[in-house]
């Protein structure tokens, strides 16, 4: 009897220290506190757009900003740099705050960066704007209208000069903080303007800690010398694994590639591509991004 009272004495000690072990194995896990718990949390995903709407008028010329807002909600991006926004500009767009009307209809919010504040042309109405806007599914924290080089295109005989239309907004996507920007690039032949935009933003978007994303229209070829300087420092979604590199203008017919989602080298790229549709005078380019949570 003294031999198996010992034995089971014996037996529940070793028991009960196997059931120790496993609380604490079981505790260590839970918490994270051991190499064996799980690795860092998932990256976080978005989708980001971009789409120079062309005043709300497709490759028709025919305004129609339901068409468009059709196209981007086909989408289900959560982030849109938007460009050639009208804001209260001329008959060409009904006098619409496009700017406010887009974010009304996608349910998103906007912070709008004009290029152009113009007095109206009608006794009685708000300024005339013009410029880009950018759509968020997320609260916006923060936002400013930068001014990068500029030669406008509303005065004879214009001079390039700092001028406002380069806006970036601070979001936290799932608890990660994120800088969007939104440009829309000189369109004239001559590559200077451009080249002195693309210096202008890299100084801009280098101000800033963590990670960031730049969309528009860069109004150049991947290839263009003076968007050379933005390749060392962003990745264009449309080179990268999963990228289609397919043109987006003009497009009816798309011969080039002018339009561009691009992100800092920390934000991983899933995938893009650019959606058939003629609801404006280009076509949208969309990606799929992941952005690490040790940005928090």
């Amino acid at each position: 009897m003294r031999h198996s009272l010992t034995s089971l004495l014996n037996f529940l000690s070793v028991f009960a220290g196997t059931l120790s072990l496993v609380g604490v194995l079981v505790g260590v896990v839970g918490t994270g506190g051991s190499a064996w718990a799980a690795g860092p949390p998932p990256p976080v995903t978005l989708r980001v757009m971009s789409y120079n709407i062309h005043a709300g008028a497709g490759q028709d010329n025919v305004f129609d900003l339901e068409r468009q807002a059709a196209v981007i909600e086909a989408q289900r991006p959560d982030v849109v740099a938007l460009q050639e926004v009208d804001v209260h500009w001329s008959a060409r767009s009904d006098y619409v705050d496009e700017a406010s009307w887009m974010a009304a209809r996608l349910g998103m919010r906007v912070f709008f960066g004009p290029i152009y504040v113009l007095p109206p042309d009608r006794p009685g109405a708000p300024p005339r704007e013009y410029g880009p806007a950018i759509l968020s599914r997320f609260p916006i924290l923060a936002a400013e209208n930068h001014k990068i080089t500029r030669l406008s295109t509303q005065v004879p005989d214009p001079a390039p000069e700092l001028a406002p239309g380069f806006p970036e907004i601070l979001i936290r996507v799932r608890g990660v903080p994120l800088h969007v920007y939104d440009t829309h690039l000189d369109v004239r032949a001559d590559p200077a303007v451009r080249r002195a935009q693309v210096a202008d933003m890299l100084a801009i978007m280098n101000e800033r800690p963590g990670p960031k994303i730049l969309a528009g229209d860069f109004n150049a070829a991947p290839d263009a010398a003076e968007l050379a300087p933005l390749w060392d420092e962003l990745n264009d979604v449309m080179t990268r694994p999963g990228g289609s590199g397919l043109p987006t203008f003009p497009a009816d017919l798309p011969r080039q590639r002018i339009d561009y989602v691009t992100a800092a080298p920390d934000i991983g790229i899933r995938g893009g591509w650019v959606p058939e549709t003629v609801a404006s005078d280009h076509r949208p380019v969309v990606a799929d991004l992941t952005i690490p949570r040790r940005n928090l």
